[in-house]
């Protein structure tokens, strides 16, 4: 293979995931990891992935930048079916729980129709529609589970966010929330692309006993406009075996408890 044509295949594999280790792309390749290394130096230095310790990532948006929810949904599925998974794992029976807007968030409320009992207070319009009762089958009647959707400015993610949802989930109070992130950074804690869904995600946060924060190795270093949360007011923090070492001991260090998902 030649060179440029191995740096195609590595591009190829970074844009599909979102993300890729050098360990797997020299595995793919049949190279070694200094080979691996160079051809993502390359790539970087002609602004086609963004070079991180360990791997490349696909190029990062702009800081106010947020994909339709459709587009979201096809991105890392693999890393945030795992995700997903372990996250509602760590939901009991007869809580109430916040589920905030995002793709990952939106496939670990999926798993919630099998938890019974549950009262689930949201801003996600996806995730309102399909707790509700679509997708219910029989031996789970609606009256087992109450959903809450709070009010606000839909974005282009299908959130409501602004002064109205920060009102309404004023004085409420749940056991455990899911929380998606637009970015993590070790510096900038969770960011979002706007001021307001900062705020709301702030809101939701004060409204928690417990915040579980479901964020995908792709989103590791990218901020957003505006930092929600730092990464200290995290107390367990779902990713995927995408996230390089050095990332899970930096991580690791400043969230509660760093739970990685083998994706």
């Amino acid at each position: 293979m030649l060179a440029e044509e191995r740096r195609r295949a590595v591009l190829d594999a970074v844009l599909a995931r979102g993300a890729a280790r050098l360990a797997d792309l020299a595995a793919e390749l049949g190279v070694s990891e200094m080979t691996a290394r160079r051809d993502v130096a390359d790539l970087a230095a002609r602004g086609l992935v963004d070079r991180v310790h360990g791997g490349a990532l696909a190029p990062r948006a702009p800081s106010t930048d947020e994909p339709g929810f459709a587009a979201k949904q096809t991105q890392a599925v693999a890393a945030k079916t795992a995700i997903a998974r372990a996250a509602a794992a760590l939901v009991p029976p007869g809580s109430a729980v916040g589920v905030s807007a995002g793709t990952t968030t939106h496939l670990a409320a999926g798993l919630l129709r099998d938890v019974p009992g549950l009262t689930v207070v949201t801003n996600s319009l996806p995730v309102a529609d399909l707790l509700a009762g679509e997708g219910d089958g029989p031996g789970r009647p609606d009256e087992r589970r109450e959903v809450l959707l709070v009010g606000g400015r839909r974005t282009p993610s299908r959130a409501l966010v602004g002064p109205l949802a920060v009102r309404a989930l004023e004085g409420l109070h749940v056991d455990v929330l899911l929380l998606g992130a637009h970015g993590v950074d070790p510096v900038r804690g969770l960011t979002t692309p706007t001021l307001e869904e900062a705020e709301t995600d702030r809101a939701l946060v004060r409204s928690a006993r417990r915040v579980v924060v479901l964020a995908d190795s792709s989103k590791w270093q990218v901020a957003g406009l505006a930092t929600a949360v730092p990464l200290e007011d995290v107390d367990v923090l779902v990713t995927d075996d995408g996230l390089p070492g050095a990332a899970r001991e930096e991580t690791g260090a400043r969230v509660g408890r760093l739970v990685v998902a083998d994706a």
